[in-house]
């Protein structure tokens, strides 16, 4: 195995071919890709989340129907493939398109121009968008002989953009008419692939393009991105061996630590087959440190258009139902804020049982991303008003020192759950629960509300690297301190925690049952 020095991990990359030119360690999918290019439909699309290794996946499929077979040596495609047929590949890439009709037609323009460039096609200003797409499918077909592969990447993206404003019924106008184009070229066409985060069912891409099979649920491309269990220990040893040297773990507890932190998804109901995030998983690798790599995925910016009042509703999406038909056929702009969660990565299948989808948080560093989004609206704060309270928190946290913590959460539960009034429903201690579990899990803790063990109902656990936290909240005209400090003892709740190797701190918890706030905790021995 190679040193560690000269090992490269493919950061940010997205290109196939620097990847494999300049010998970045690749995760080798190319047996999926070839049983999708030559076992599958004809018509496809794929569903994944941000930053889940889209653009390399159809990166690759585009390297493969051009014939680039030099890139694949000692890959395991090599053993499937014999032919290596150049097609003529036209790919679009929405991603670019922008937020309006006018950046979408402008960038159609462009990528057409380049198109019509190569094929030596002739246009005139009246010539529409359609017809000059047509033009230049039927053109390639015609000039090389072989049918033609459209590679449709994030086609959702000025959709998603676009949503909620007045320019999305503009821009779903323009895929109708574009993208109609695919069915009436049946017969140029070799392969199609759509990828996106989610689903818009009622543009013509799904309806008019009836013969488009979505493979986002099928078993045998549920890892097709991201990255498995398996390969992980296979393709990343020494990443690791380097990430446990770092942390003084073993080499079983750093990879389940990576499992805590961005494993977890499932993408198929008939295998259930565990899939990372390859972003995050690969930054945590490369850095050899376990953080939060989501919210710069910029996944977090579209919460507000699809999810009302998500600062309320966090508690009934771990774990969620949805029906199979909403999840697998369902538009994104219908089906509710738990369709929108899942497509988009925040909720992944955790079940499957009689026609119903269990769903729930992936890992932590999702939740942690989800909780710091809602927070300033919980507390009714700017976010920069609270991140260096939290981050201090952390650090008391991790640090054992429960006085500063103390003053940390005062000063970030103060005066909430009276002030706001999106809460009002809820009785006081259900609101103090609901503040104090998105504090802790915005700043990266892992958290348990209402923990059941044999003597009891644990209000809450509070996990970080060092300590676990045995949280018990009683308002003070419900006994304060001394009712908490009763209950832990009498129900021995620090007891099933003390086989971890880290330290245990039970705390009985006073607040004020006028919503004021923390008034005091205390130890409990």
């Amino acid at each position: 195995m190679a040193e560690i020095k000269d090992r490269i991990l493919p950061v940010g990359i997205q290109s196939f071919e620097e990847i494999r030119k300049k010998g970045y360690l690749y995760v080798d999918k190319t047996d999926i890709i070839w049983q999708l290019a030559n076992r599958g439909r004809k018509y496809n699309y794929l569903s994944r989340p941000r930053r889940f290794g889209k653009s390399v996946l159809v990166d690759t499929l585009q390297a493969y129907f051009e014939g680039r077979k030099e890139l694949f040596e000692g890959l395991k495609i090599m053993d499937l493939e014999t032919e290596w047929t150049k097609h003529p590949v036209i790919r679009l890439d929405m991603s670019r398109a922008g937020s309006s009709a006018h950046e979408l037609n402008a960038y159609l323009n462009q990528a057409f121009k380049e198109y019509e460039q190569k094929y030596n096609i002739e246009t005139s200003p009246s010539d529409s968008l359609p017809n000059r797409f047509d033009a230049i499918i039927q053109s390639a077909y015609q000039q090389t002989g072989q049918q033609v592969v459209v590679l449709v990447e994030g086609y959702d993206s000025p959709l998603l953009n676009s949503w909620n404003t007045p320019h999305h019924e503009e821009c779903v106008s323009i895929y109708l008419n574009v993208f109609t184009i695919l069915k009436a070229d049946d017969e140029y066409e070799e392969f199609v692939l759509i990828t996106g985060t989610t689903k818009f069912t009622k543009l013509s891409l799904f309806s008019g393009l009836n013969n488009l099979s979505n493979i986002s649920f099928e078993p045998e491309y549920a890892a097709i991105c991201g990255i498995t269990k398996e390969e992980l220990q296979n393709d990343f040893k020494p990443e690791i061996e380097k990430l446990a040297d770092y942390e003084n773990w073993t080499f079983d507890e750093a990879v389940a630590q990576l499992q805590a932190y961005y494993d977890g998804y499932h993408f198929s109901r008939k295998n259930m087959v565990d899939v990372f995030n390859p972003f995050s998983l690969i930054n945590a690798l490369s850095d050899s440190d376990l953080k939060n790599y989501w919210s710069s995925s910029g996944a977090t910016s579209l919460l507000p258009k699809f999810v009302n009042d998500m600062e309320i509703k966090l508690g009934n999406f771990d774990p969620c139902t949805m029906l199979r038909q909403t999840i697998e056929t369902s538009d994104v702009t219908g089906g509710g804020a738990e369709l929108f969660l899942y497509q988009s990565g925040y909720l992944t299948i955790k079940d499957y049982q009689m026609g119903i989808y269990i769903l729930g948080f992936p890992n932590y560093e999702v939740r942690q991303a989800l909780y710091e989004t809602v927070l300033p609206a919980l507390t009714l704060r700017k976010n920069g008003d609270i991140q260096s309270t939290q981050a201090f928190l952390m650090l008391s946290l991790q640090q054992g020192n429960l006085e500063e913590a103390k003053k940390c959460l005062k000063s970030l539960v103060a005066d909430v759950p009276y002030s706001n009034k999106k809460l009002a429903s809820m009785d006081m201690e259900e609101r103090y629960r609901l503040i104090l579990s998105t504090i802790f899990n915005a700043i990266g803790c892992r958290i348990e509300v209402e923990k059941m063990i044999a003597t009891g109902r644990i209000d809450m656990v509070v996990e970080v690297t060092h300590y676990i936290y045995v949280l018990e909240l009683k308002l003070s005209n419900n006994g304060g301190i001394s009712a908490a400090e009763a209950q832990i003892k009498a129900k021995q709740y620090a007891e099933p925690f003390q086989a971890d190797k880290r330290k245990v701190i039970a705390l009985a918890v006073e607040l004020d049952e006028q919503g004021k706030g923390l008034i005091d905790w205390k130890e409990v021995e």
